[in-house]
């Protein structure tokens, strides 16, 4: 194989994606399966067999949803139209960054968000190549926000399910 750009980008993008899902791995899937492997409920085994299966489908018939803000949503990607391999190179910064930060997280035991931590490493790439105003800072906002909503809204569901199931 002949060693271009495109060449080193995909093996980059390839050694990258199994290092940035490995680090999801150990992070997010342990936040996701935990309890359920705490209470007795699953096994080891058969909680890495589920999640394995969930995950994958729900990034399959769902994800480009998520995907789709992610990849055009937080920075103005039209900026980078005459130089798409800066782009295509700060998006592998981008998930380095952020399997480095789960790494350390996870090695620490702290349960962090794969997505602030890639939303967070898009913002920085964004600034440095174009500065404040190359991002959209309103769909940052609504990224932030759903933030702030989601805990207050599953702990109010968690809350009404339990009580229901409770009597």
């Amino acid at each position: 194989m002949e060693m271009n750009a495109e060449n080193i980008l995909f093996a980059l993008a390839l050694l990258f994606g199994f290092y940035m899902a490995w680090s999801v791995g150990a992070n997010d899937v342990a936040n996701a399966m935990g309890t359920s492997v705490g209470s007795g409920a699953l096994t080891l085994r058969n909680a890495v067999i589920l999640a394995a299966i969930l995950e994958f489908s729900g990034a399959f018939f769902v994800g480009s949803h998520v995907s789709e803000t992610v990849r055009k949503g937080i920075v103005d990607t039209q900026s980078f139209n005459d130089q798409p391999m800066l782009l295509a190179y700060g998006m592998l910064a981008v998930m380095l960054a952020a399997a480095v930060w789960l790494q350390f997280a996870s090695y620490h035991g702290w349960p962090i968000s794969t997505t602030h931590s890639i939303v967070g490493a898009i913002i920085g790439f964004g600034m440095i190549v174009g500065g404040a105003s190359a991002v959209h800072w309103d769909k940052v906002g609504a990224i932030v926000s759903s933030w702030v909503i989601s805990p207050l809204l599953s702990g109010t569901i968690a809350f009404f399910l339990f009580s229901f199931i409770r009597t």
